[in-house]
């Protein structure tokens, strides 16, 4: 069947001629558009009310494009917030970087980039500047994202794990391990009595909440590929502190749970995309965590560990039966293609 110009992505799509005027004036900009972007230059002037910028940029390659909960145009928008806001920074403004596989349809384009807008208007972020390409089919997933992002630094505590210390808590926000799996049973065609969908969400407004609750916050990560052990094992080596956590603390819900013991794979290392760690004097715990439930992303939040001075510096997990497992970051990724 010959693919046409009215339903699907063709290569002149991206050739920069009227095709390329007729993809962005008619699936782009009515959905994204902005005093910034609808120029079309080759790029964005900000303006800002701080001496300090943070930025950070960011891929995505998630296949399936679609799944339980989400898509890949609301990840790349709230993985990038979320990469501003765990460094404390108020997330202003991103840019966003199409490359379409000729032959994606026009309807799950549609569907993507009114998502796209859909996130960065729950985040309050502009979409400042970008771009778009067409490929060759079968080169490129249907579709891939790059975005950039630049926030403004926020007052607030110095987050550095250098400054941990021994006594120290460690929070996470919520249930562990539901945009892996989301990603992996839509994959996979599986199906379960309760849906398991993916946690993909801005968190800029649950941490800048975290933050003004007072507490001394030395440190903040969204836990994305390699999972809550990979964010645990980094802490370890970057502190010189060990920590042990408590499993039966650590929160996750049935259907993950048992998703996970189903694929044979270990809820800890497997991705969150809204979800934070966070680590505080253990004085100022409960006031964090506080903080967290006040908001409808951090219902689930929980202390699940301490560092401890116990040498050498490691991840140790305190089971439900009583025993003790070293936590290491996964070798590899288990699961590709998820963010």
């Amino acid at each position: 069947m010959n693919e046409s110009a009215d339903e699907h992505i063709i290569l002149a799509h991206g050739g920069g001629g009227e095709l390329t005027k007729q993809l962005l004036s008619e699936r782009i900009l009515p959905k994204l558009g902005n005093d910034l972007l609808n120029p079309l230059t080759d790029g964005a002037i900000l303006g800002v009310s701080t001496d300090k910028i943070c930025m950070t940029t960011d891929a995505y390659v998630v296949q399936p494009l679609e799944f339980p909960g989400g898509d890949i145009g609301c990840l790349a928008v709230c993985g990038t917030v979320n990469d501003l806001a765990v460094m404390g920074t108020r997330p202003v403004a991103l840019s966003l970087a199409l490359v379409i596989e000729e032959g994606l349809s026009f309807a799950v384009l549609d569907r993507i980039v009114n998502s796209i807008a859909a996130a960065a208007k729950e985040a309050n972020v502009l979409i400042a500047t970008g771009d778009t390409k067409v490929i060759e089919r079968r080169k490129g997933d249907g579709l891939t994202i790059t975005t950039a992002g630049i926030g403004e630094l926020a007052d607030g505590p110095a987050l550095d794990a250098a400054r941990i210390r021994a006594g120290d808590a460690v929070m996470i926000t919520g249930r562990i391990a539901e945009h892996g799996l989301a990603v992996m049973s839509a994959r996979e065609h599986l199906s379960f009595e309760t849906e398991l969908l993916s946690d993909v969400a801005p968190l800029h407004e649950l941490i800048q909440g975290m933050i003004a609750s007072g507490a001394d916050i030395k440190f903040l990560r969204d836990p994305t590929r390699g999972g809550l052990a990979g964010v645990l094992a980094d802490l370890a080596e970057d502190s010189g502190l060990s920590i042990e956590v408590d499993e039966a603390t650590i929160p996750i819900s049935p259907v993950a749970h048992h998703t996970a013991e189903m694929l044979g794979l270990d809820p800890l290392t497997v991705a969150n995309e809204g979800k934070c760690v966070a680590v505080m004097p253990g004085d100022d715990a409960e006031k964090v965590l506080d903080a967290c439930r006040r908001h409808p992303l951090g219902e689930h939040a929980a202390i699940i560990g301490h560092f401890t001075e116990a040498t050498p510096p490691l991840v140790e997990l305190v089971t439900r039966a009583g025993g003790r497992r070293m936590v290491t970051r996964p070798y590899g990724e288990e699961l590709p293609r998820i963010c």
